[in-house]
């Protein structure tokens, strides 16, 4: 085989080699755009369930006693 065919056939396993890439690349950039919106999806449950949480803990009475909180039977 000449140089130039092996070159040529170099060059030609480079090219599908880089097809390959540019594919995986295309496929982990969508991986990372939708676990970025689920990232960012949960953030913002996670932060209206603290919100609902602080204003549970704001009609607690601040007073009652802490058996009466948790429905324990005080003496």
């Amino acid at each position: 085989m000449s140089k130039t065919q092996e070159l040529a056939d170099r060059v030609e396993r480079l090219l599908l080699r880089h097809e390959e890439l540019k594919r995986t690349n295309e496929l982990l950039e969508q991986q990372l755009a939708a676990l970025t919106h689920e990232r960012d999806n949960l953030r913002s449950r996670l932060n209206a369930a603290r919100s609902r949480i602080d204003a549970l803990l704001e009609r607690l009475p601040v007073d009652a006693p802490v058996g009466s909180r948790t429905g324990e039977d005080t003496p």
